[in-house]
Parts: structure tokens; sequence; C-alpha cells
């Protein structure tokens, strides 16, 4: 059996249309949602609303660690476009939602990322799509598991969440044979993310239980240019899947 499996699509219904040919099913990691692209500042929901010279300046701000000055642009520029920032923010990611949603292939199998807007995924979802978070299936004879959702930052993306509601997730799967996830397990040369120069977050509860329950994979995202793509803990396989919107092809298992 054939499975490809996608991580940080951030957009890209056109590829993600094709990233099931060849494969028996999918496995979606999350981070379906552009809000703004750091190569291309003139695409995502920040500068449909706002424009590219603002996304730029905005960017920058993030980039130069001034988060407390992004956030009173943000905020000066949310004014001034008047309504209800909320309204604006959903009408945007429902039309993102209804777009890559229709071009995700079935069957698929998915988790959320941090930028994700969990509450909204369940009007797009269609027959042969399968949300899955801190619960396990069975594909190919092989039990997956699947936690979503990434830890608290100073970025503050909609679907971040404590590490003991995290833990729970990891916690409530048992032990898999692949354990899928948004973000990497605390790992440092997984979490280094080599053209951003930063460290992302990362998950000491994923990685204890690598550790303990020693799957035969454990895939996951996040790290768009990580230092290492994948690493060896034990017997368990930890392979970083790719940026699919820059990539744009799905990291291939066969079980």
């Amino acid at each position: 059996m054939r499975v490809h499996v996608v991580s940080d699509v951030h957009g890209r219904a056109d590829a993600l249309a094709k990233a099931g040919d060849g494969a028996d099913a999918l496995i979606c990691l999350g981070d379906l949602l552009l809000f703004i692209d750091y190569d291309d500042h003139a695409q995502g929901i920040f500068p449909e609303l706002f424009g590219a010279e603002h996304a730029s300046r905005f960017i920058g701000l993030r980039t130069e660690g001034r988060f407390d000055e992004a956030r009173e642009l943000s905020a000066a520029l949310w004014a001034g476009l008047g309504g209800d920032p909320r309204e604006h923010i959903e009408r945007a990611v429902r039309a993102q939602y209804a777009e890559l949603f229709a071009a995700m292939p079935v069957p698929a199998y998915l988790t959320y990322g941090n930028v994700d807007v969990p509450p909204l995924w369940a009007e797009h979802l269609r027959d042969g799509h399968r949300v899955l978070d801190g619960e396990t299936a069975e594909i190919g004879g092989l039990v997956f598991g699947f936690v979503g959702g990434g830890l608290r930052t100073r970025y503050r993306t909609p679907n971040e969440i404590d590490e003991e509601e995290y833990a729970a997730k990891v916690e409530a799967l048992g032990p898999v044979d692949v354990l899928c996830s948004h973000i990497p397990p605390a790992v440092p040369e997984l979490l280094y993310d080599v053209v951003a120069r930063r460290f992302e977050r990362g998950s000491e509860a994923l990685l204890a239980a690598i550790r303990r329950t020693q799957p035969r994979y454990a895939l996951f995202g996040h790290v768009h240019q990580p230092l290492y793509a994948r690493t060896r803990i034990g017997r368990t396989e930890c392979v970083n899947v790719g940026h699919f919107r820059g990539r744009g092809t799905p990291y291939a298992l066969t079980l």
C-alpha cells in the first residue's frame, strides 16, 4: 500500500488536487491556510485585506522580533478597515477552505496545523475525509496516531494550545505504528529553520512517546526548511514530510 503525506499546504489547492495521484490514501498534517507568505508578500489573507505593502511591513517587524510593533500595525489596519475583524477573517478563511477541501483527494486522513481554524473545517469536509486529533486509524494494516495543532509561541497563531492539553492527546493514542503530528518532536536539529534562522517549537510529549513506544515512523511538518529533514530515535524513523506549498509534491510512504 502506498500513502502520500503532505503538510504545510498553505493555500496550494492546485498541487493538493494531484497529491493523491498514484496513492491508496492521502494524509494531511495540517496548515491548510495561508494568512501571509514570507516569500511572496502579495499572497495570503493579510495582503488580500490590507495590501502587499502593509504585508511587507508586518513581515519585516516580525522577522526583526518587534512583535509589539507588529501587533500595533495590525490593530491600526483592522481599525481602518472597519467592521468586526472576526467577520472579515472568517469570510476569507471560509473561501480558502472551500477551495482547498474541494481539491483534497479521497480517501484522506487529516489533522490540524497551528494556523488552521478547526471549528470551520466541518462545513467543508466531503465523504472520504476523516479528521483525527488525539485519535488513531488503521491504514494498510498499521495503526496511525494523529495529533493536531501547535504549542503556544510568541507568534500567537490560531490553533496553539497548552503543553498539558497537547500531551493529553499524545497520551490518548497509546502505542502506534506511525505517529503523525503537525509539529516535530523536541529535537533541536528537527526544529531549526535554516532560512528563517530560528528554532520552531516542538513537543516534549511527542519525543517521550517516541522513546517509550518506538513507532516505525514519526511523520510531521511545520518547520519549512529544517536543518535535518530526518533522524532516528531508537528504531523510529523521524521524517519531516516537507513544505508542500514550496515543493508541491507529497512524501511517499510504502507500507
